[in-house]
């Protein structure tokens, strides 16, 4: 599958992920991040696909307080980056890894935003942790999702490749 065809179905599984009927938090968004660093030569083009993935779908759900929207974006960057990992050494367990380290950095990352900008959280230690304390419904289904869909898209990916292989012994016998 070429670059293009990856991207254009990662972001048509991010889109539809993020607008069909889900669980909170339970999408597909940071495991097609990951899985576009991981499958695609350029960075930039890779970190691509969760940004055309939330800027389509967020046009169709509306727009949130702009600063949040922003680390929001920008976090979901980051699994592109955690990728690189994979790209050393491609595992069950390095998958596992980058799926619960981009969980882990959305999740800090964006509850931080809300905390500092919201105004719903007073600006002390207290209010953070109230704030990081009420999101933990969320980093469940975040780690859940993330597990789940990025089991899936390196799964289908394993499985494409030894069917390949396997065609290419069965020609050449």
């Amino acid at each position: 599958m070429t670059e293009v065809g990856m991207f254009l179905m990662l972001v048509a599984l991010g889109v539809a992920g993020r607008l069909l009927p889900h669980e909170p938090n339970f999408t597909p968004i940071a495991a097609t991040a990951l899985f576009s660093g991981y499958f695609m030569r350029h960075v930039s083009f890779a970190a691509c696909v969760p940004l055309a993935s939330m800027l389509i779908s967020d046009a169709v759900l509306g727009v949130y307080d702009y600063k949040v929207m922003g680390v929001v974006y920008l976090c979901l960057m980051a699994p592109v980056l955690l990728s690189a990992v994979l790209k050393r050494r491609l595992a069950v367990t390095t998958v596992g890894a980058g799926a619960v380290g981009s969980s882990a950095l959305f999740f800090v990352g964006t509850n931080f935003a809300v905390w500092l900008s919201s105004g719903m959280y007073e600006y002390s230690l207290s209010g953070l942790v109230s704030c990081y304390v009420a999101a933990l419904p969320f980093l469940r289904n975040s780690l859940l999702g993330d597990l789940f869909w990025s089991g899936m898209l390196f799964g289908a990916w394993a499985l494409v490749g030894s069917a390949r292989r396997s065609a290419v012994a069965r020609a050449t016998a």
